[in-house]
């Protein structure tokens, strides 16, 4: 009796640790914050648009995001985002990698690949790398022998299915990526050796590599590495050497990463003051910068200044240190360049908006409007900086656009009761049939759609 209990007991906590794993890999949106950096998302843009054009598919419509997540993972949850979670990009040894597993998920994109919820299982599960093999989910609950405990209750049936389902996707995204790299020209060495983390992971969990994969939401990966091999030394890209300008870009990234996500001190042990490159530079006076060290994270960003005085991001960051550090105006000069450097990047030119606000000084309205308008228009998805551009028409009375601003926020965020209720003020207080008051109906007309799916939802 007393050992059923505990097979029943580790059953329950694997399946727990599958339903974890799988709400995380679609919400994407709520349960994990997405990142988002001008340099991050120019690099990852270059980056994954040959094998997005290799693919058949539009750089236009297919996004790479990143998650702050510490896993390493990657996944596709419908559409064509590949949600990419900084633990990958942390954990990558150069950036052909991160180009393996991009590639790997647009091949889920391109083959029509969707989350098993939508395949009509319930527990819902996007496309994702994570799930390597059931012991590893099992043995993060806690629970080592867990694999056996679903077996002898009696989840191998339903489970064979559920898990044949994804083993196909994920070998025929292995096999689509390995062309899509081939056919844009991209070596595939940086997707074998990712893949070969996966493996070192496996070996670490204790997964034994002579089973077979019936029990694994992925194919085992010493059979994924197997078949990949082949192709990949076939093609002839398999031998030409990485884009160096994409690694350097690449190392330069991954620093400012660490240095915002990871513990500051693990940071500067990565990144000791001996090391004087660009990228060590980026790492420490992000870290100096979130512990609350304002001076040395000044000198750190003088360092970069020097070095690259006409850079863009490193301007940026030199901005967004002196504003958070209280100095808006100085802030200013350097924002305003990078602005103009970065070809009116929105991120960057939401940020300098924010810092012309910052100022207190009714002057800098007129330019904080004019550079926050066009931030939003080049970016579809900047809630922050509808906000800012919000608070612009607050500051100037102008009530009915603060109200539509509002409304694009809360539309953007799915917030469809205050996009309702601004929209609808919104189209109160302007000019009925103007562009401005036409884009409040829209929005409102989406809202009050919304609303009504859910309301019929929880009946």
């Amino acid at each position: 009796m007393r050992g059923f209990e505990t097979m029943r007991r580790l059953t329950t906590r694997l399946v727990a640790a599958l339903a974890a794993v799988a709400m995380l890999a679609v919400q994407p949106a709520t349960a994990q914050s997405i990142l988002r950096d001008a340099e991050t998302e120019s690099l990852l843009h270059d980056m994954s648009r040959d094998i997005i054009v290799a693919a058949g598919l539009s750089p236009a419509n297919v996004r790479v995001v990143v998650i702050n997540d510490p896993s390493i993972n990657a996944f596709v949850a419908g559409g064509q985002i590949v949600y990419v979670h900084s633990g990958l990009i942390d954990a990558a040894d150069n950036a052909n990698e991160v180009q393996g597993v991009i590639a790997h998920e647009v091949g889920h994109i391109a083959n029509g690949h969707i989350p098993l919820q939508d395949a009509g299982y319930s527990g819902a599960m996007g496309v994702s790398i994570l799930s390597l093999v059931l012991g590893v989910a099992a043995i993060a609950a806690g629970a080592g022998e867990a694999g056996a405990g679903i077996l002898a209750a009696g989840q191998r049936a339903a489970l064979g299915k559920l898990l044949a389902f994804t083993r196909v996707q994920e070998s025929s995204a292995d096999a689509a990526g390995a062309r899509y790299l081939a056919t844009a020209g991209i070596t595939g060495r940086g997707m074998l050796s990712f893949f070969k983390k996966l493996q070192n992971l496996e070996y670490r969990y204790g997964v034994a590599q002579n089973e077979g994969s019936y029990d694994r939401t992925h194919p085992l990966t010493a059979e994924r590495l197997a078949a990949l091999d082949q192709v990949t030394r076939a093609s002839p890209s398999f031998a030409k050497a990485a884009d160096s300008g994409i690694e350097a870009r690449f190392k330069r990234v991954q620093a400012k990463l660490r240095g915002y996500v990871n513990e500051p001190r693990a940071t500067l042990v990565k990144y000791p003051p001996t090391d004087q490159s660009v990228p060590a530079h980026y790492a420490r006076a992000y870290a100096y910068h979130l512990s609350g060290y304002p001076d040395q994270a000044a000198v750190e960003t003088a360092a970069l200044v020097k070095a690259l005085p006409t850079d863009p991001y490193i301007l940026e960051l030199q901005g967004q240190i002196l504003m958070e550090g209280g100095d808006p105006k100085a802030a200013l000069g350097p924002l305003r360049r990078a602005t103009e450097g970065s070809r009116s990047s929105p991120l960057i030119a939401t940020t300098f908006g924010h810092a012309l606000l910052a100022t207190d000084d009714p002057a800098n309205l007129p330019e904080a409007e004019r550079v926050l308008r066009l931030a939003v228009q080049r970016d579809d998805d900047n809630p922050w900086g509808w906000t800012q551009l919000g608070t612009v028409y607050e500051r100037k009375g102008d009530e009915p656009r603060t109200a539509l601003a509002t409304a694009e926020r809360a539309n953007l965020t799915g917030d469809s009761r205050t996009a309702l209720v601004s929209s609808r003020a919104a189209m109160a207080g302007l000019p009925k049939g103007s562009a401005d008051w036409i884009r409040a109906q829209d929005i409102y007309l989406v809202s009050q759609t919304e609303m009504e799916k859910d309301r019929k939802n929880r009946r």
